[in-house]
């Protein structure tokens, strides 16, 4: 991981207004921040690892914690929620066993709600991965669910 953190930030400069194109640069390349890039951008910018915590934190774009192998998003937008929205997020929380923001034990989920996918017409909608689900009901939960554990088992 170190080696692709060093990748990441390479094509940079030193200056600080460079920050938050590296921060972006390190989790697209390693799908969240660790420790290790945050020591390592204080290092190429001779900044504080406070001070980039402190900028990071700020934007709701970056993760800290590794994501699951699957980003399960549910949709809580005006459309959504008045389909059953919610609903839906809270048969996801059972059925994955995890709320918002976490990542199941095994690591195969991370569970994301979100205010607008922009499907609106399709509400309410499941997101995992890329692959949207439209009109989808408490009982459609388990079953998408069940397809990408099973994906993610011959992974």
């Amino acid at each position: 991981m170190k080696k692709k953190i060093e990748q990441a930030i390479k094509p940079f400069g030193k200056e600080r207004g460079n920050l938050i194109p590296i921060l972006q640069a390190v989790q697209d390349n390693n799908r969240y921040i660790s420790e290790d890039a945050i020591s390592k951008i204080a290092d190429k910018l001779k900044i504080s690892e406070h001070e980039i915590y402190g900028v990071a934190t700020f934007y709701t774009q970056f993760r800290f914690t590794k994501p699951g192998d699957h980003m399960v998003k549910v949709c809580l937008g005006t459309a959504c929620h008045v389909r059953g929205g919610a609903q839906i997020l809270d048969r996801t929380e059972k059925t994955l066993n995890i709320l918002p923001g976490e990542t199941t034990l095994d690591s195969a989920f991370s569970l994301e709600r979100v205010v607008c996918i922009g499907c609106c017409a399709l509400a309410p909608v499941m997101v995992v991965d890329d692959k949207i689900y439209p009109q989808v009901n408490s009982s459609d939960v388990g079953k998408i669910i069940a397809k990408h554990r099973s994906r993610h088992k011959k992974e």
